[in-house]
């Protein structure tokens, strides 16, 4: 049974594992923009890779507790608001694109990584920006709660560029501003970016940058810091995934295939980072 529910502010849970057995609900937060991670379907279904992901561990968590039946309480959490969820206990997983650096650790913890990516940005072809330091005096926009925004306001310094940095509620938010020409470009995580522009009306008028704010990094799902027994659990379920052969379909569903709402198939193969992540799983920051 999958039911959207909306966020309800509670205390947190001793313990997540505990709860669901009481319960038979596992909580999952999803974004409704975040394709092809976690989004809306034209028919407002909740779809994408991670969302795939976790259904898959949520089978797992059934069998490792033995329960008859386990159901899925969907929470649309935003990127300003997710960790709040988590820490409320309003979330017991969020399920979309969070990166896991040493900053959010300080909040919260990370399952094994599944996906990586580096921060870019993307304008209109017609403007002539390319790279980082075209950006110079320019005015662009960021979602608001990511740590894209500091690491952009730190490059500009760095390099003496000037940017002005607007920060959006959300990505479709920031996507229009620069689709419509009212900021230079927006800047994001590249595979994010690469699906908006993908299943935009005209394709072709969007460009990526050609270089990237910093190195990839990973993204994990995000899970309360103070519940290692849940942590372990979940990251239990995914290394079976990761090992026995089960993520590359999974995979090659969401970024080698046509995809909801539509039919765009974002021809992005499995880096040979990421295929290593699956064939040796490690929580990155332990």
């Amino acid at each position: 049974m999958l039911a959207p529910v909306t966020a309800a502010s509670g205390q947190a849970p001793i313990s997540t594992l505990d709860r669901i057995v009481e319960t038979g609900t596992l909580r999952i937060g999803y974004s409704a923009d975040s394709a092809p991670f976690s989004y809306l379907d034209a028919d407002d279904s909740i779809i994408g890779y991670s969302i795939d992901l976790c259904g898959r561990v949520a089978e797992r968590l059934q069998q490792q507790l033995g329960l008859a039946e386990l159901k899925i309480a969907y929470v649309r959490r935003t990127t300003s608001d997710r960790v709040a969820l988590l820490k409320n206990g309003d979330i017991d997983i969020e399920c979309v694109a969070s990166t896991n650096n040493a900053e959010r650790r300080n909040s919260v913890a990370f399952s094994y990584p599944h996906f990586m990516t580096a921060v870019q940005f993307v304008a209109l072809k017609a403007g002539g920006l390319r790279a980082v330091a075209d950006l110079k005096g320019r005015t662009v926009t960021s979602t608001s709660g990511t740590t894209v925004i500091s690491s952009l306001n730190a490059i500009s310094r760095e390099r003496g560029l000037s940017i002005a940095v607007m920060s959006t509620p959300d990505h479709e938010t920031g996507f229009d501003l620069m689709a419509t020409g009212r900021v230079s470009a927006f800047v994001m995580d590249g595979i994010l970016l690469a699906a908006m522009a993908a299943n935009a009306t005209d394709p072709g008028q969007y460009i990526l940058s050609s270089d990237a704010l910093g190195p990839p990094e990973p993204y994990g799902f995000m899970l309360r810091r103070d519940d290692a027994a849940f942590v372990d659990a979940v990251n239990a379920a995914l290394f079976e995934i990761y090992t026995e052969g089960e993520i590359e379909p999974i995979y090659e569903k969401w970024f080698m295939q046509p995809v909801p709402p539509h039919g765009v198939n974002l021809h992005f193969p499995m880096s040979e980072a990421l295929a290593a992540a699956f064939a040796t799983p490690v929580v990155v920051g332990d």
